[in-house]
């Protein structure tokens, strides 16, 4: 009988960020600050919006790009957060970020494409990549560049194969960010070289030092760059499972036939939902976007007193704390936090292996529960320095 899967498939390696999590749902006691999900309720007035939404009936198919309401909605918030027109027609919304990004990278990478993928970053994009059959060529960040990204990484890293790059900024897993003089640089070398951009902008609100900036808003990048955001982290939205892509209409056209194939229409109530999200959700964002900014510099303030080396984060809301000092991989690290303290975090190498020697820590849990784990990781460090 032969074999009946796929050999690409089978190679591809399942996500580093579940493993200990399978282990946390059945361990009495034990702390997870690993996933990066909300730990705020969806505004009422969203929520409110759904429910009405179904009373009302609206349990139909929209159209494959969306609600024409909330495509209109997208185009207003890219205008007054970015200064980007956008019209309808260049904005379709997808089953959250990561199918934006699946759908992307099919209807833009040939077989044997380059894509280049900076990490430590999201796990999404080297999979995603090779699905599509393209090439992905990973750039490792560096903590001594404060995990940007820079030009002579990109140039470095370029071949006449590559036709891609991912900019995943704000970024998970680091909370590092592109400021505008990076972004310059960066866009410079996509122009001279013909390449495109694919700027996963998912945490574009979560910011704490300036506000973000989006390359496409750069000269000469809104025509070769396809925008991702969604709903998720900036409302508090992550199961209602809505994104979405904004680009040059061309392009969105491909990405679009994809998804009417594959998934006929995002969730309708959700899109109702996301509608007065955009028109009546900045205080929300505004709130949780404070607290969240309290937490990471309690946490930074925590791992000083602790001597736990950490390069100071401005986006989404994590940490990414060094652990080279023990002498032992990220893995071990974690793995003998949980089995000793019962606190689950994420091995750095989850998101590449760049990122070995470090740890993903969320700070989207309650400040309560992050004092409790924050005294257990201490205390597992002190087992480490004896």
């Amino acid at each position: 009988m032969r074999n009946p899967l796929s050999v690409m498939v089978q190679e591809i390696e399942p996500s580093g960020i579940r493993k200990f999590f399978d282990i946390v749902t059945e361990m009495k006691d034990a702390i997870s600050l690993g996933v990066g999900e909300p730990d705020f309720d969806t505004p009422w007035h969203i929520r409110e919006e759904a429910i009405y939404s179904l009373e009302k009936g609206r349990t139909f198919y929209t159209s494959n790009s969306g609600l024409v309401e909330l495509r209109k909605e997208i185009c207003n918030y890219m205008k007054h957060s970015q200064g980007l027109e956008y019209n309808i027609n260049e904005t379709l919304v997808t089953v959250g970020g990561s199918e934006a990004i699946d759908i992307a990278l099919r209807a833009m990478i040939d077989p044997g494409d380059e894509v280049l993928i900076p990490q430590p970053s999201f796990v999404s994009y080297v999979p995603c990549t090779q699905l599509a059959y393209g090439v992905p060529v990973t750039i490792a960040l560096r903590e001594e560049d404060q995990f940007r990204l820079t030009k002579e990484q990109v140039l470095s890293a370029i071949t006449e194969k590559t036709k891609l790059l991912v900019l995943p900024f704000p970024n998970n897993p680091t909370g590092a960010i592109m400021e505008k003089g990076d972004l310059v640089e960066i866009a410079k070398v996509c122009v001279e070289h013909d390449i495109y951009v694919l700027s996963d902008e998912i945490y574009a609100e979560l910011t704490y030092k300036d506000k973000h900036i989006s390359i496409a808003a750069l000269p000469g990048m809104r025509e070769r760059t396809i925008v991702i955001n969604g709903f998720s982290k900036a409302y508090a939205m992550t199961g209602w499972r809505l994104g979405y892509a904004v680009g040059p209409e061309y392009i969105i056209s491909q990405m679009m036939k994809i998804h009417q194939f594959a998934i006929m229409c995002a969730p309708t109530n959700s899109q109702y939902a996301a509608v007065e999200a955009l028109r009546n959700g900045d205080k929300d964002i505004t709130m949780m976007r404070e607290e969240y900014d309290k937490r990471r510099r309690y946490l930074m303030q925590a791992f000083q007193n602790m001597g736990l080396e950490c390069f100071e984060p401005f986006g989404a809301f994590y940490v990414f704390p060094s652990i080279k000092r023990f002498g032992i991989t990220s893995e071990e690290f974690a793995s003998g936090l949980l089995k000793q303290e019962k606190v689950a975090v994420v091995p750095g190498t989850a998101f590449g292996q760049s990122g070995e020697g470090y740890l993903r820590i969320s700070y989207a849990y309650s400040l309560e529960n992050l004092k409790l784990a924050l005294s257990r990781i201490e205390n597992y460090i002190k087992t480490l320095d004896r």
